[in-house]
């Protein structure tokens, strides 16, 4: 089987999965990207786990998420090698706001300085 393009929905990535994860694919493109937020769905497992691709991109309309976790699972997903932990992403963005207590809780104040920030940092994939 050859082809250049294979447009699917959701629906046909979790209930096919045995034979389009079969596939190395050039590009994966999601939309509704945010979709992929919660890195625990079902959705977002299945896709990282049997979806081999050498690029992935997201579309969405909502790059920068309501928390540092679901905007991590989002560049996890486009670039897991650079994005590889939730928990260093986490002491690098917040690690200004914490100081020396590992276990303090930013407050939404906090988290706004720091979805700011990122928007900095972010700009280029966007």
């Amino acid at each position: 089987q050859t082809f250049n393009v294979v447009l699917t929905h959701y629906d046909m990535i979790m209930r096919d999965k045995k034979v389009l994860a079969k596939f190395k694919w050039e590009y994966i493109l999601i939309d509704e990207g945010h979709r992929l937020k919660n890195k625990d769905s079902k959705l977002s497992d299945i896709l990282r786990g049997n979806y081999m691709a050498r690029n992935r991109l997201l579309l969405t309309g909502t790059p920068i998420q309501n928390n540092l976790k679901e905007l991590w699972s989002l560049l996890n997903f486009v670039l897991p090698k650079v994005f590889d932990t939730s928990d260093s992403f986490d002491d690098w963005f917040a690690a200004p706001f914490q100081g020396s207590q590992e276990d303090m809780t930013l407050s939404e104040e906090e988290e706004l300085l720091i979805i700011h920030r990122l928007h900095q940092v972010i700009r280029p994939f966007l």
